[in-house]
């Protein structure tokens, strides 16, 4: 697996993710009062199967965690992301897992 770097852009709003200096992928996001919301993640087609999605929702929930947000997952990757990595599932309030299916 490549090596993959994930700074937080917060003048765009965004997490990126780097490889070799090269953007791979980013989420969007919108910092609320006590949550972050994440719109979008995509990663780029030349880097598409190199664990880019799965590096950017890890460190873009690691970070919620550790900034003590509560997380809605409008995107879906990272809903879904979620759904499969039960561990994460206490940062999404009840109230917002049912809405997303969690």
């Amino acid at each position: 697996m490549a090596d993959i770097t994930i700074t937080d852009n917060a003048v765009q709003h965004r997490y990126e993710a780097s490889i070799d200096g090269r953007l791979a992928g980013f989420s969007d996001y919108n910092l609320l009062t006590d949550a972050v919301m994440f719109t979008h993640t995509e990663v780029l087609p030349a880097f598409e199967g190199q664990g880019v999605g799965s590096a950017i929702a890890r460190h873009v929930l690691d970070d919620a965690r550790a900034r003590g947000l509560h997380v809605i997952p409008v995107c879906q990757f990272i809903a879904g992301y979620i759904r499969r990595h039960r561990e994460y599932v206490d940062l999404v309030r009840p109230d917002i897992q049912r809405a997303f299916k969690i």
